[in-house]
């Protein structure tokens, strides 16, 4: 193949050509949380490096980007231009039907909407500190969107509480979006009242809740290593559709 000429097409798209016909494309897009994304397509494997090397070269670091876990060619591609592994996710679909919704012993669930919006916002803030004192956000697979200042919390009417002690400890947050399946956008208890079924307790209501709406199927996330949130998803008959490498240019 010819040389490899790269155009800056706009602020998010590049193109490969080889004697004026386009041989890959690239593109960035950006989520509400501020992370960039990048993405290439190319058909001549010659136009993946130039193309990636423009990229690096105009945009700020870090970027971000996708690959199929079995997909190890372009992980390996990615590799050469300086990405590296950030996280590994497990996909994985929930049957919604046949789930037994009564919370643990001294465990209450308040459905979605209904938790008190101050009491909600002070958990969240609590439990995002903790993840981020710990394990660290990157091995959630939330994105924490964009608000005021410290708040994460945009649509309280999405998140089911979970009470303990008198506390709210733990929460839930389910997203739908027309007729696909339901995303467990988020699940997460405070370190202080984990190991009493507060997990199981939110993950049993939030798939009842989908099965009495008519929704028959959820999808969730998870990162390989947290083999706790694994065991609670399969324990519920998760089964596992695919994973996902995240890589980083840092």
């Amino acid at each position: 193949m010819n040389t490899v000429q790269i155009i800056r097409v706009d602020e998010t798209q590049w193109q490969a050509l080889s004697d004026d016909v386009v041989v890959g494309e690239a593109d960035l897009s950006r989520r509400p949380d501020g992370r960039r994304f990048v993405s290439i397509d190319v058909w001549d494997d010659a136009a993946f490096a130039p193309l990636a090397a423009a990229m690096l070269a105009a945009l700020p670091a870090p970027l971000r980007t996708l690959v199929a876990g079995e997909d190890t060619e372009t992980a390996a591609r990615w590799g050469r231009a300086g990405f590296v592994a950030e996280r590994r996710e497990w996909e994985y679909v929930l049957p919604t039907a046949g789930v037994d919704a009564r919370p643990a012993p001294g465990v209450d669930v308040l459905p979605a909407g209904t938790a008190d919006e101050a009491e909600l916002r002070l958990l969240d803030r609590e439990i995002r500190a903790e993840v981020a004192a710990a394990s660290g956000w990157h091995t959630m697979p939330a994105e924490v969107r964009p608000g005021p200042r410290g708040d994460t919390l945009i649509d309280p009417s999405l998140y089911a509480v979970a009470v303990h002690e008198g506390r709210y400890a733990g929460l839930a947050r389910v997203v739908c979006r027309g007729r696909g399946p339901a995303r467990i956008g988020l699940l997460a208890v405070r370190a202080a009242h984990q190991r009493q079924g507060l997990g199981r307790s939110l993950l049993a209501h939030a798939l009842h809740a989908l099965h009495e709406a008519g929704t028959t199927t959820a999808r969730a996330e998870v990162d390989q290593s947290r083999t706790a949130a694994t065991a609670l998803l399969e324990g519920f008959g998760a089964e596992r559709t695919g994973h996902l490498l995240h890589l980083v240019h840092p």
